[in-house]
């Protein structure tokens, strides 16, 4: 066993270490043979010559990594070492995805909950963010499609990867008419969004989210208001898109500017439109999925994160609806 002390050099140590250390410690548990200790712009470590060598190269890799975007996040140490095995506490490899007791863990939610995509095509979808642009996530109710998708963006919203999280929706009725809801448009309206503001409240604290949605850092509104919206440096998620016509999805694909997120969420089994077949959804995704920087996660059953009974009601609709059609 030998020891070396390593210097930063020109740059902040808060910035590679994380807050409390978090970015540290994700970092050494891939070093389970190897003590490091981080104090101020210096890092004591202890290990045999190999051990220290891997140590210190994986490191400058994680510096460089820093100098080139705002700041690191857990992902980006898992990526580094997403090919070279697994750190310590890690369980067997699932359907190719490498999985250990960091992996999946997006954000943490209110009282320290843990917020974690649960299964293939949630975790799919993680993956799928950090080296695509633009995600369409399709599939039936109780998927975690939407939640998901609103913890990578409040994710990015508190690793300073983004300034502000936009989420909408196409204000069109489930069975029921808008115009006879009392109040003006906001208060006709936020019923309908209720979902979206669900998940924020599970994942920031009260206070805080009525701070950032008054300085305008999470908007949620409908659909119509993102004409004419050139949307930078933001997480958008666009969610039940099968009641959008395809004029109204290239409307919305069209506001992305520079260093955006767009996430699409929609279940084609749940269109509200008179018409079913205005819904410019999947036609929309067979335009542009051949399109690079641009991915398609298919949900299904498998996925439903709800009440058991709940995977059996969609069973039973979608066996309704495909003997309908067969007749």
């Amino acid at each position: 066993m030998i020891e070396k002390k390593i210097n930063l050099v020109e740059i902040d140590p808060v910035e590679i270490y994380g807050v409390n250390n978090r970015i540290f410690d994700l970092f050494c548990s891939y070093f389970p043979k190897v003590k490091a200790v981080a104090r101020g712009t210096q890092i004591t470590v202890r290990g045999t010559q190999k051990d220290i060598s891997m140590f210190e190269s994986k490191l400058n890799g994680l510096i460089m990594k820093r100098m080139s975007k705002t700041s690191l996040t857990d992902y980006d140490v898992e990526e580094m070492f997403r090919n070279d095995g697994q750190p310590a506490g890690t369980t067997n490899p699932v359907d190719g995805i490498t999985a250990n007791a960091n992996d999946y863990v997006i954000c943490y939610g209110n009282e320290g909950r843990v917020i974690k995509a649960r299964t293939r095509n949630q975790k799919k979808l993680v993956e799928e963010y950090y080296k695509n642009d633009l995600l369409f996530a399709v599939g039936p109710a109780g998927t975690g499609k939407t939640y998901t998708a609103i913890a990578l963006a409040v994710r990015a919203l508190k690793n300073r990867e983004v300034k502000k999280i936009i989420l909408t929706r196409p204000a069109v009725e489930a069975g029921e008419r808008l115009g006879f809801l009392p109040g003006d448009l906001k208060e006709k309206l936020d019923p309908y969004l209720q979902p979206l503001y669900d998940a924020l409240k599970d994942m920031i604290p009260g206070k805080k989210l009525e701070m950032f949605m008054e300085d305008g850092v999470i908007q949620i509104a409908p659909l119509a208001y993102m004409r004419g919206r050139t949307l930078d440096k933001a997480v958008v998620i666009l969610d039940e898109a099968q009641n959008t016509s395809l004029g109204q999805l290239k409307m919305f694909l069209t506001r992305m500017g520079f260093d955006a997120k767009f996430i699409v969420t929609g279940d084609a089994t749940q269109i509200d439109l008179p018409d079913k077949k205005d819904s410019g959804l999947l036609r929309g995704i067979e335009l542009v999925k051949g399109i690079q920087g641009i991915s398609v996660i298919n949900f299904d059953k498998e996925d439903i994160v709800r009440h058991p009974l709940v995977t059996r009601i969609v069973e039973a609709f979608g066996k309704a609806e495909n003997d309908s059609t067969s007749h």
